[in-house]
């Protein structure tokens, strides 16, 4: 018996990208706990001495500081998935709320573009028929460029006649 995954077409390139986060769950519990700890420990003392409206504002900030980090956190679940193979180049994008998107190219005919040298807002994007879709706006220059090499290789290899 042949299973479907036996006819899926070779990957020539296979790409995920998404947003580098630094702080982790538990860095970010940490953190956070500290964030708190400082906050009483100071407004306790404005309120000691009579100031307790100012222990509020410690309470404020420590609001401010954790919704600040959750919009974060759901901006680091976008992603990105690149894939060269016999059926064509896919692009598909997730954005923070889950939602996908997908774009598909003909190998034959689109085009990796990147500024040589890449500077710190160089776009990447693939072009194919006058559109163009930038792809890896969170990545650093040192990974676009990577990334484009990468790709432009997996695509002159996918070129060549067999």
């Amino acid at each position: 018996m042949i299973e479907l995954a036996d006819r899926a077409p070779p990957v020539a390139f296979n790409a995920v990208l998404y947003p580098h986060r630094s702080l982790h769950h538990n860095g970010f519990v940490i953190l956070m706990a500290a964030i708190v700890l400082v906050s009483v420990l100071i407004g306790a003392g404005f309120a000691l001495i009579g100031a307790w409206p100012v222990s509020g504002f410690f309470g404020l900030d420590v609001i401010l500081v954790y919704l600040a980090f959750r919009w974060n956190y759901r901006d680091g679940r976008r992603a990105e998935f690149i894939r060269l193979d016999g059926a064509g180049l896919t692009v598909r994008r997730l954005d923070p709320a889950g939602r996908t998107r997908e774009w598909r190219f003909e190998p034959h005919w689109v085009r990796v573009e990147l500024d040589q040298p890449p500077r710190h807002d160089s776009p990447l994007s693939l072009a194919s028929h006058g559109e163009r879709l930038v792809i890896g706006t969170f990545l650093t220059k040192e990974e676009r460029a990577e990334l484009a090499t990468s790709l432009r290789a997996a695509l002159a290899a996918h070129r060549q006649p067999r």
